[in-house]
């Protein structure tokens, strides 16, 4: 039978572990209760052997003075203890629980130290779920005002389309400076007629709209008026673009818009509402509301273990003090807020209701599998081939191995061009599977410490990669590529031409691209198409992310940041002019420009990503939280973060070697740094992860389409 402590720490949300009862502090308390009470015993044994000069004896009142002890604590077992609740001000909803011991305990201070202990427990758990309550009940408000303004646009959708010559909605967007990369001036959604008709129509949805919370330009009595004397109405449509993903598919989207579905200027009719907008706004609203909805569930599953910590923590009490004070103390933890409160699960039912109706057709069993998505169950068929094709790589490298030692396809007087085509082309797939087992170990780090890698990374529960599944990729595509590097040494030993079997890794690659982006479901297609996204993101964001991570935030870390890259790419471009030009100049600029990229990077590693070299951290020169437990590992890799930063010395140490042992060493310097870069990983987003928990941050704040705007 697992320990419920076991099965709490299993269970418990990470990023609220401080916030939950403290279950094992609580059991320290009940076993110093349990080493007093044994040690009065036996000093109580020891008097009465003294009293009765070491002679034994049993009365025959003794059965009678025991029942009539038994009846009178079960008398009496209810006014043990006294709950008090106490309101901190008047009106105010927080109060606090005080107990007082109403019977002397012969292990008083202990028992008066379990329940003070106790008493803060539950006063922490009660003002953590109030608060947490009352930010999702602001939340859902939030999220039913967005929903109302986004049904009168579609309204307003709908109304133009079976009324084509009525008025008027330009679908002119300018970019406001600050918060958002899409948002329209003057006309994101205007509305204008001729007429009288249309203007009390105008009025009317803007009336709506104003009720909801939408702000508009000049939405005043008297509308200003266009140069053709029609009323000027804006309002406002953000879709934030906070992460590279997303700011990379909004400046795609507008300038999609503008370049070939922006309207004639000089056309007064056939304009309307930006559809896509509104798509991106509903797709926004409905994200907000699943992860509302989780957030709930959550916070009722907070709920519902400390209520069963309590329980089994006054059980373990009196079964210790042989007393009955947990029936009268649970008795306050059912009637306090976080029990007797009802509001998140009729927010939860709230929150079905309108998914269902608004996002799912009415179709319950659909807006479920947003609202509760479920888990793939892990198959041992995946432990069974990562075993197999481990297997089957080990055996055919081993040939590879025989093979080339055989062919001296790695000698020094071997044909050039096996090195210079065929052998680069391999080592790219073998980093490729060096990164992916990589990342398979860090996966697996992550879920043994508990890290909530998936909600850091925004992954989906239900198609994000599990440790076993990037094993399995890894074994199964080294042994692909292992085996068409037999094949190739077979075919080329066998005599046939090298022009035609040199085309193998051309093909294997070839083969490895119509995989990735093929657009089946099939062989883990969520994850490939994120891996396609991060490449993109590699490649086009990094400078332009921190530049505008510091536009928009002020933050001059940002600037830093961008610095590193900077220097890193400066000193590698040094690097690679010295290998062509070897002369005392560009050694003193590769000198310079390394040892300042390294510094910097090392300090951004362990300060900023990190969290490390903090001198008044209670762990020395660490951060005061750590994940493992052995603290010898952090001043490890701290050590072996420096050895690999520090790997480029081997560029400009000159070393006399050949053609194919300086292939083999810069496979050698490239696998240090994939390995680097995965341990590098791990640390990172254990920082990140503590940094969530510190802030109790469990849910994405998912930003909305709809925002006031102020206008003087």
């Amino acid at each position: 039978m697992v320990k419920f402590s076991k099965e709490l720490e299993a269970q418990l949300i990470p990023e609220w572990k401080d916030a939950f009862v403290n279950y094992w502090q609580l059991k320290k308390h009940i076993k110093k209760i349990k080493l007093s009470k044994m040690q009065q015993k036996q000093h109580h044994h020891h008097r009465d052997f003294n009293h009765n000069n070491g002679v034994f004896g049993l009365s025959i009142c003794d059965p009678v003075r025991f029942l009539a002890s038994k009846f009178s604590r079960d008398n009496e077992a209810e006014n043990i203890i006294q709950v008090k609740r106490k309101v901190m001000e008047e009106g105010d909803d927080h109060e606090v629980y005080e107990t007082e011991l109403a019977q002397l305990f012969s292990e008083e201070d202990e028992v008066r130290a379990f329940f003070e202990r106790l008493d803060r427990e539950l006063n922490k758990v009660n003002q953590f779920y109030r608060t947490k309550e009352s930010e999702f009940l602001e939340r859902g408000e939030i999220l039913n005002k967005q929903l109302q303004i986004l049904l009168e646009l579609k309204q307003i959708l709908i109304d133009r389309r079976r009324k084509p010559s009525g008025g008027i909605i330009p679908r002119s967007w300018t970019p406001c400076p600050r918060n958002s990369d899409f948002s329209d001036g003057q006309g994101g959604a205007a509305l204008s007629g001729d007429g009288t008709a249309a203007a009390t129509e105008t009025d009317d949805v803007i009336a709506a709209l104003e009720r909801n919370g939408v702000s508009f330009i000049n939405a005043a009595s008297s509308w200003a008026k266009t140069k053709k004397g029609k009323p000027k109405v804006a309002m406002r449509i953000d879709i934030p673009a906070e992460t590279p993903a997303r700011t990379i598919s909004a400046v795609t989207s507008m300038l999609w818009e503008d370049l070939v579905n922006n309207p004639k200027k000089e056309s007064g009719t056939g304009n309307f509402i930006n559809r896509k907008k509104i798509q991106c706004a509903e797709k926004m609203i409905r994200g907000a509301f699943v992860e509302l909805y989780r957030g709930l569930g959550l916070l009722k599953t907070y709920s519902s273990l400390n209520m069963v910590a309590f329980a089994k923590i006054l059980k373990k009490f009196d079964k210790v003090s042989n007393q009955k004070a947990s029936a009268s103390y649970l008795q306050v933890v059912k009637r306090s807020h976080f029990i007797s409160s009802d509001k998140v699960v009729r927010l939860m039912d709230e929150v079905e209701s309108i998914f269902t109706k608004h996002f799912a057709n009415n179709d319950r069993k659909k807006a479920m599998k947003f609202l509760r998505p479920q888990q793939q169950k892990e198959s041992h068929m995946v432990t069974f081939f990562v075993g197999l094709f481990t297997g089957c790589f080990v055996s055919l490298f081993c040939v590879y191995a025989i093979l080339a030692h055989l062919s001296g396809i790695f000698s020094a007087n071997t044909e050039a061009a096996y090195m210079e085509t065929v052998y680069p082309v391999f080592s790219v797939f073998a980093l490729l599977c060096l990164h992916l087992f990589m990342y398979g170990c860090n996966l697996f780090m992550w879920k043994s410490t508990r890290i909530n890698y998936n909600f850091i990374f925004e992954f989906s529960p239900n198609t994000a990669l599990k440790y076993r599944d990037a094993f399995l990729l890894c074994t199964t595509f080294m042994t692909a590529v292992v085996a068409a590097m037999v094949v190739h040494l077979l075919l080329r030993a066998s005599g046939f031409s090298p022009s035609k079997i040199d085309a193998i890794p051309g093909i294997l690659l070839l083969i490895s691209i119509c995989l990735l982006i093929c657009p089946f479901d099939i062989f883990y297609r969520p994850t490939r198409y994120c891996f396609l996204r991060i490449i993109r993101n590699i490649i086009c964001s990094p400078f332009y992310k921190c530049a505008r991570r510091w536009f928009d935030e002020y933050d001059t870390n940002h600037l830093a940041n961008m610095g590193k890259y900077v220097s890193a790419m400066v000193a590698a471009g040094a690097r690679l002019t010295y290998t062509r030009q070897s002369n005392y100049l560009w050694f003193g600029i590769v000198l310079v420009t390394s040892v300042v990229a390294t510094i910097y990077q090392l300090y951004w590693d362990f300060v900023k990503d990190w969290g490390f070299l903090n001198p008044n951290s209670r762990n020395p020169w660490l951060r005061d939280d750590l994940i493992l437990r052995n603290k010898s590992i952090y001043y490890i890799s701290i050590a072996l973060n420096v050895v690999l930063r520090i790997a480029w010395v081997e560029t400009v140490m000159r070393f006399h070697v050949t053609t194919v042992q300086w292939r083999m060493l810069d496979f050698f310097m490239a696998s240090l740094e994939v390995i680097r870069r995965g341990h590098w990983n791990f640390y990172r987003l254990e920082n990140e992860h503590l940094s969530n928990v510190g802030k109790f941050r469990a849910v994405k704040a998912v930003p909305l389409p709809f925002r006031e705007m102020d206008f003087d």
